[in-house]
């Protein structure tokens, strides 16, 4: 059996409506104050809850190609490292190269023991000029691609650049019977040995063209570390650029979704003040209603 069917007054309907209201109203206020999100759900705003997951989604992703030109910074900047040294280190053989013109065999051959010593170090420093498993300075088989955008499939390849020391200087081996081999003009000297064993009838000959060799793989040194460095300040630019645009993406989707606190917070002191009211003004109804059933006692 269905219970009797109570009838509340226009006032006191009204009140309770608003504090209902109002309590809702104090709840959305409340979670925006925790979350900081005036936005947290499609619920909340369709719109701009899938306009800011747009933009967020892109930020992500291009987040994931600054990391990768940050990375291809750093490759680009080991190579580049290591061929200044490598540069550097030819300066010094190509010195070596000056002092054995003018000198007896006894300084040919101590010289040519500090020749073969640095041009070792040349090969182990281009050997060693590995980053994450990529060394662009030890085979021109390698090379690095860097990813810009999947939108726009804008990359950035470069090419890896021999510098080990037969490479460079088209001698295969740094003694006397390696460059006769290698170079034509020192074909038929009969070098078999050291460098004790360049006449000094032939030591300006043969070691011009050494130091003709040396001049030019200084020179390709030079020409590839430009290259480097151009890459690395083009990267640079690219790290900024794409650094300013996920910050902008990010500011973006936040304007969307984000809640401005002390609105919020505003908002909140003035609901639980009408909170406040709509209880007393309940309280003063139910009261009215009291005071005229008090008549019929």
């Amino acid at each position: 059996m269905a219970g009797p069917d109570i009838k509340l007054s226009a006032s006191i309907r009204s009140n309770l409506l608003s504090l209902q209201d109002t309590a809702v109203k104090v709840g959305i206020t409340q979670r925006r104050l925790a979350t900081g999100m005036e936005v947290a759900s499609a619920i909340d705003d369709a719109s701009a809850y899938f306009q800011a997951k747009a933009l967020s989604d892109r930020a992500s992703d291009i987040g994931e190609k600054k990391s990768q030109i940050d990375q291809g910074i750093s490759t680009l900047t080991t190579a580049l490292t290591a061929m200044e040294s490598i540069e550097a280190i030819l300066k010094q053989m190509k010195g070596i190269l000056y002092s054995a013109k003018s000198g007896t065999a006894d300084d040919r051959t101590n010289l040519n023991a500090q020749f073969e010593e640095l041009a070792e170090q040349v090969n182990n420093l281009a050997n060693d000029a590995s980053y994450q498993g990529l060394n662009l300075v030890s085979g021109s088989s390698f090379s690095l691609t860097v990813s810009f955008s999947e939108k726009t499939n804008s990359t950035l390849a470069v090419s890896g650049f021999n510098a080990n020391i037969s490479a460079l200087t088209g001698l295969w081996g740094v003694s006397a019977a390696g460059m006769a081999t290698n170079i034509s003009k020192f074909s038929g000297m009969g070098i078999s040995g050291g460098w004790s064993l360049i006449s000094a009838a032939t030591a300006v000959t043969v070691l011009d063209d050494a130091l003709k060799a040396f001049d030019s793989a200084i020179g390709a040194v030079r020409s590839n570390a430009k290259k480097l460095g151009s890459n690395v300040a083009l990267l640079k630019e690219r790290l900024d650029f794409t650094t300013d645009y996920v910050s902008g993406l990010t500011i973006g989707s936040d304007k969307l979704t984000l809640a401005d606190l002390n609105e919020e917070g505003a908002n909140l002191v003035a609901l639980q003040t009408r909170q406040a009211l709509a209880t007393q003004a309940l309280a003063f109804a139910g009261q009215a209603e009291s005071g005229i059933l008090q008549l019929f006692q």
